[in-house]
């Protein structure tokens, strides 16, 4: 795609964005009663942000404008808020994290694909050189500690010799078989051969018949082959089947890539020029434009002077640098500054900010011309406007202070009048009083290591086993399919299990979005907590890993099995949370992890772990939770796999959003199936029926799955595909050893999610109390 593409999308959706904008005002002007339609505009609007979103961010990978990038990231940034204000409401209204849009697909002609929330590149992309050092720091600490994260990965366990020679033994018998069996059938085979030649009694002499046959033997077996090549090439055309290097990188990809390295180098070439062009082009304006500026300024400032004089008879009081200095004797109020716009829905932050991107979108782009342009480097001009600006209020400033000096001495010439000591009392009273707020503030955040540096912290942390290293895992990696009878199952009254994407869908836009970006954590809607409840094996954990992945994010664990023991007594708790917190502020984004939440907060802590007090942190974390403020881009995630075993109130209390995390449905398994035996070694023929496959593990979870494609395809199976490809049987013979989840626990589960409070206000709507009392009951509670 070339550049101009990149341009007309880009001007394609700026015009969608600016008539979504004119038209959001006009839908939520009049406040609405029906549910329905509330539900189905906000549900529009989110899907068309989505796709505004999916271009937005594309075109902002692929430019290399650094002014352009500039206005671009102000407006994505923009769309991703509203997105997850639209996402808020839609959840307050229907009191349900997951929503189904398949009626509204159908109408905007959208794949359900097409409803797939990206990750920004731009997320790892501008702090990548962080994060290598921070990973370096992480791994140089592991490895002076002792602990070394490579052999982590692939554990060796010791056996002790008595077993070690008996297994060699079994292994020698079982080759020693082997070899005797084959030896044997060789023998048998012989034998039946010369069996056959003695009851036959002669031998074959029309050589005519023994041609004929071979060449109907050899005829068949050629048309068979040509048959079953046609049907593979019809399946092919159809769709039906992949290409034969489907699997295989081809030269297109590879250049792309190559392609896509030399874009990003050109974009830190051009953002590095686009710096230093600020600083030059400002110095320059100074010495060409600066006297004259000045002179201008004290022009107009002394005109205001005389014409107040001419007015009023007196000199005027010059404006505080409070108040703006005299910018505001010049400044123009419009009647959209003075008059508040009038608002239905639950305010917007991010709609004047989009606003405004659209306006310079406007004023500068729309209609430039760029001809001149060619390697869309920065554009000079528009600098020189934006420096000229700047240079004016700086130099403003020191205008003001001569001027005020000079109006001194015109009021003490002729009209005699002297400062009036008052305003000067008031400013010190007010001083006084934002001083003594201050004092306050600094008594009650009190820093238990202000002696100690965040590098010396850090090394503790990582040394106690506090902050560890995240697997390498994207969300992409968490396979699943959309839920397509969501809409179905609603109208009928039946509340659906969310499928595997609805899932990966909450985690990027309560977890990924607001943790990557810092514009959208400070004024989206604030989600500081985050409960991931599942059955074993649905990947929780994995999840987590792709949250700190896809963020740089760094990943602290105070799970109850990993905390016990460490830093004890009531000071050492408190030291240890302050340390946790404090790193995790300074090096945000951060993630605390904690696993097998429910332990926690038990209701009752079982004997066996009394010992390692797993309720430790149940009274502090709602403390935590209150100092974490917008700014502070950190999120507590737990994960439990029985969460029936803790206190519902004080859990509910700590985790602001509850994801249940199911077991995948049929769609995911098939999916699954296919990904994971191909990520393997695998190869899918026609032998390998995967729609059986899917069909016959039902209630098994990606972890099984995965344990099983790993147990089947070892070196010397992946080896012999050619000769011997793969069957379903092959799986499902490995699999029957295994405990799937069965409908009971998935059961318990939706069971437990209705007590929750959100859970509670769904089942009150649904059956048949209104929306507006689910919400007062919830709100009374």
């Amino acid at each position: 795609m070339s550049n101009a593409m990149y341009n007309k999308m880009w001007h394609q959706t700026q015009e969608a964005l600016g008539a979504l904008l004119d038209k959001e005002p006009q839908k939520m002007i009049e406040p609405q009663r029906n549910q329905v339609f509330i539900f189905q505009t906000l549900a529009t609007f989110y899907v068309k942000y989505v796709q505004i979103f999916r271009n937005l961010e594309n075109v902002y990978d692929q430019f290399v404008h650094p002014q352009k990038r500039i206005l671009i990231r102000k407006v994505l940034d923009g769309v991703m808020g509203r997105i997850l204000e639209l996402k808020n409401e839609m959840v307050e209204l229907e009191l349900t994290e997951f929503h189904y849009f398949d009626d509204i697909l159908q109408d905007l002609k959208l794949a359900p694909q097409q409803l797939d929330i990206p990750i920004p590149k731009y997320f790892l992309k501008e702090k990548l050189e962080v994060i290598k050092g921070r990973e370096k720091i992480l791994a140089q600490i592991l490895a002076d500690s002792g602990i070394d994260t490579s052999d982590m990965k692939y554990p060796v366990k010791s056996i002790p010799f008595d077993e070690a020679v008996k297994l060699i033994q079994v292994a020698e018998r079982a080759r020693q078989g082997r070899l005797r069996a084959l030896f044997m059938k060789q023998i048998y085979l012989q034998e039946y051969r010369a069996k056959q030649s003695k009851m036959l009694g002669k031998k074959v002499t029309d050589t005519w018949a023994a041609a004929l046959r071979i060449q109907k033997v050899w005829r068949r077996f050629h048309q068979c082959k040509e048959t079953e090549k046609l049907r593979e090439e019809e399946m092919i055309f159809l769709g039906m089947n992949p290409p034969p290097l489907f699997n295989e990188v081809s030269a297109t990809v590879i250049q792309a890539e190559k392609v896509d390295r030399l874009r990003n180098e050109v974009q830190i070439k051009h953002e590095e020029d686009y710096r230093e062009a600020l600083v030059t082009i400002k110095n320059d304006l100074k010495l060409i434009e600066g006297v004259d500026i000045k002179e201008n300024l004290q022009d107009q400032i002394r005109h205001w002077f005389i014409e107040c004089r001419n007015l009023t008879g007196t000199f005027p009081d010059y404006p505080d640098v409070e108040e703006g200095g005299s910018a505001i004797i010049f400044s123009d109020k419009t009647i959209q500054q003075e008059e508040d716009e009038k608002w239905k829905m639950s305010p917007s932050l991010f709609l004047p900010a989009m606003k405004e991107g659209c306006n310079a979108y406007k004023e500068i782009w729309m209609k430039k011309d760029e001809s001149w342009n060619f390697s869309q480097d920065y554009d000079p001009e528009l600098i020189k406007e934006e420096k000229r600006k700047e240079l004016q209020s700086e130099i403003r400033i020191q205008v003001d202070e001569l001027m005020r000096q000079e109006l001194k001495n015109l009021k003490l010439a002729v009209d005699r009048e002297r400062e009036r000591p008052v305003k000067a009392g008031k400013k010190k009273d007010k001083k006084g009083k934002k001083g003594k707020k201050k004092e306050k503030k600094a008594k009650k955040d009190k820093d238990l290591t202000a002696d100690r540096t965040i590098e010396s912290l850090y090394k503790e942390l990582v040394e106690e086993g506090l902050l560890i290293q995240a697997l390498k895992v994207n969300l992409s990696d968490y396979i699943g399919e959309y839920s397509y009878l969501g809409t179905t199952l609603r109208q009928v009254s039946i509340e659906p299990m969310p499928s595997l994407l609805d899932v990966r869908q909450l985690i990027t836009l309560y977890g990924i979005w607001p943790l990557g970006s810092a514009a959208v954590h400070e004024k989206a809607p604030l989600v500081k907590s985050l409960l991931l409840a599942g059955p074993s094996g649905v990947g929780k954990k994995m999840l987590v890993h792709a949250i700190c992945t896809e963020t740089g994010a760094n990943l602290f664990n105070l799970s109850s099995s990993n905390i016990a023991g460490k830093y004890p007594g009531k000071n050492g708790l408190q030291m240890m949370l302050h340390a946790v917190f404090k790193v995790a502020r300074q090096l945000q984004p951060s993630v605390v992890w904690i696993e097998d939440t429910e332990k926690t907060f038990y209701k009752k802590v079982p004997n066996a772990e009394k010992m390692n007090e797993p309720k430790r942190l149940k009274k502090h974390l709602p403390q935590i939770l209150k100092l974490l403020k917008p700014d502070d881009r950190i999120l507590i995630v737990g994960t439990t796999r029985r969460p029936f075993d803790a206190e519902l109130q004080s859990f509910c209390k700590v985790y602001q959003k509850i994801i249940l995390v199911p077991r995948p449905d049929y769609a995911s398994r098939y999916v699954l199936w296919k990904q994971i035996i191909e990520r393997n070694g695998g190869v899918l023929t026609s032998a390998l029926n995967v729609s059986c496959l899917a069909k016959v593990t039902d209630g098994f979870t990606q972890g099984h799955i995965v344990k099983v494609v790993k147990d089947v395809l070892t070196d010397q199976r992946i080896r012999r595909q050619i000769h011997k490809p793969l069957t379903a049987v092959e799986f499902i013979t490995a699999i029957t050893s295994m405990n799937p989840v069965y409908k009971e626990e998935e059961e318990s589960f939706k069971n437990w999610y209705a007590k929750t409070p959100l859970g509670k206000k769904r089942a009150l709507a649904i059956t048949g109390g209104s929306t507006e009392k689910a919400k007062d009951k919830g709100k009374r509670k």
